[in-house]
């Protein structure tokens, strides 16, 4: 495979996961009457899910397809490999993250962790957010996948469940 070709499949990935993040906030929020936004509190967390972990089946369908065209042992197959056990890690730190964050008491949580940057997105499901619980939630992030706290942001929408 060239290497024009391979850029061309990275760039189309990057714009797919721009793409469902633009989709996910387009769906996510609707207007009311009086003008306000409102979360769409029903399927918010839902939603963000399934948009992920299609993004992430998708991804990994084309680091398979990479890894069929290349003999083991090659730069491009063990980068492929490489890449593919990075978002199987990085799916499972989020899902123990998640659970973790939910068991704090909170209905409802997403995380989301950057590629290529140690950035990660905490969606909690709450009207407001305190200090109490934004350190907590940092603390499981340090302790857990030793997050930074500056890399942290939280956001708190609340969804009537």
């Amino acid at each position: 495979m060239s290497k024009k070709k391979k850029i061309i499949i990275m760039s189309s990935l990057v714009l797919l996961l721009a793409l469902t993040a633009v989709l996910n906030v387009l769906l996510a929020t609707k207007v009311t009457a009086s003008g306000e936004t409102a979360v769409t509190t029903s399927n918010y967390f839902s939603t963000f899910r399934s948009e992920r972990t299609t993004t992430r089946n998708e991804e990994i369908m084309q680091l398979d397809s990479v890894i069929a065209l290349y003999e083991e042992g090659s730069d491009k197959y063990n980068e492929a490999v490489s890449l593919k056990l990075k978002i199987v890690e990085m799916m499972e730190d989020e899902l123990l993250l998640e659970t973790l964050i939910k068991s704090r008491g909170f209905s409802d949580a997403v995380v989301s962790m950057g590629m290529d940057s140690e950035s990660v997105n905490v969606f909690i499901n709450s009207d407001e957010l305190d200090y109490n619980t934004a350190l907590s939630i940092y603390t499981i992030l340090k302790n857990e996948v030793g997050i930074k706290p500056g890399n942290i942001i939280i956001l708190p929408i609340y969804s009537q469940v």
